[in-house]
């Protein structure tokens, strides 16, 4: 979904659909950039049907955001608030002008144009996070080190929820806390939702 390159062009060539919320059926621009890959539409309406209960009200995080297609989908689905973290700073200025179609305020979403790892190395004094999407790119074991910084710098808030988007079959290590609720695959694609207990 998201790539630590810069977009090959400035203009939007394709779309992210919201599935369901305030904004369904709404279709988002997305830069055509190198790598970037955005969940497909039927993994993402698996993900918010197993987040249902708990999507309403929370704070989010989108790291490795790229299109945003989930922090969108959150948003929609009446989520308290969303940040986006995005490398790429064309990309991350195309996450600011969507949100700004959506007609969104700085309270309820905010995009960050920094490496979500460097980001993430912030320890906190307090948790932040109630649900978070990491869908960083493939094959550079970017989801280990990020799991295990939201781990160690106190970001979740107590039973957050942890969606990780890896390759198909990939083994991932988690702090013994978290507890598999969810898992499937699609495709190359291996797809998880952890509970912290």
């Amino acid at each position: 979904m998201k790539k630590h390159t810069k977009a090959q062009v400035a203009n939007p060539k394709g779309k992210v659909r919201i599935i369901a919320g305030l904004w369904r059926g709404r279709k988002l621009p997305v830069l055509n950039a190198q790598g970037l890959r955005p969940t497909g539409d039927r993994v993402k309406e698996t993900l918010f049907n197993w987040l249902m209960p708990y999507i309403v009200g929370a704070r989010c995080l989108d790291g490795f955001a790229g299109s945003g297609s989930l922090g969108f989908e959150a948003l929609s689905r009446q989520a308290k608030s969303v940040t986006f973290l995005e490398l790429d700073k064309t990309i991350a200025n195309q996450l600011s002008k969507n949100l700004q179609t959506l007609k969104c305020d700085q309270n309820q979403a905010q995009v960050i144009n920094q490496s979500s790892l460097e980001f993430l190395k912030q320890a906190q004094n307090q948790p932040h996070f109630d649900v978070v999407f990491l869908d960083p790119p493939f094959n550079f074991g970017l989801a280990e080190q990020a799991i295990e910084l939201l781990a160690t710098n106190h970001w979740l808030a107590p039973d957050a929820l942890v969606y990780v988007e890896t390759e198909r079959e990939k083994p991932l290590s988690v702090p013994t806390n978290w507890a598999l609720l969810k898992e499937k695959t699609t495709g190359q694609v291996s797809y998880r939702l952890y509970q912290v207990s």
